[in-house]
């Protein structure tokens, strides 16, 4: 039983070794079976996530993760991925939470907007 990485949607993948989040290393048996799965390291699903043991265990959880560049070799046994994660710096998410700020103010001028034009039309609200 191999450890695992589960990611925020229940995506789960099978761990060779994972010395630390900086080097993850899964097999795939060929390029398909991981186009199915690589695709799925998105940052929703990186915003949390957990590292089981082979019995179950949780050893570690994780919010705010960052996919970096990784590796990948062609073996006889499949294709060795290693996949590279960090947190996100602090700078990160305060431009994260200003950028969802600015998200919701530019709706609610869009909304006062329509309602002035309403209003200038002669309509009602």
């Amino acid at each position: 039983m191999k450890d695992k990485l589960i990611l925020k949607d229940g995506t789960t993948i099978e761990l060779e070794a994972a010395a630390s989040l900086t080097g993850i290393t899964t097999i795939f048996t060929d390029w398909t079976a991981a186009a199915s799965v690589l695709p799925k390291l998105t940052p929703e699903n990186l915003s949390s996530l957990q590292v089981q043991t082979g019995e179950g265990l949780t050893v570690g959880n994780y919010t705010d993760l960052v996919l970096q560049p990784g590796s990948w070799e062609a073996k006889a046994d499949g294709v060795h991925i290693t996949i590279s994660l960090r947190e996100k710096t602090d700078i990160e998410k305060r431009l994260e939470n200003v950028e969802e700020g600015q998200q919701t103010q530019d709706g609610a001028i869009t909304d006062l907007g329509e309602t002035v034009a309403k209003i200038a039309e002669g309509g009602t609200l």
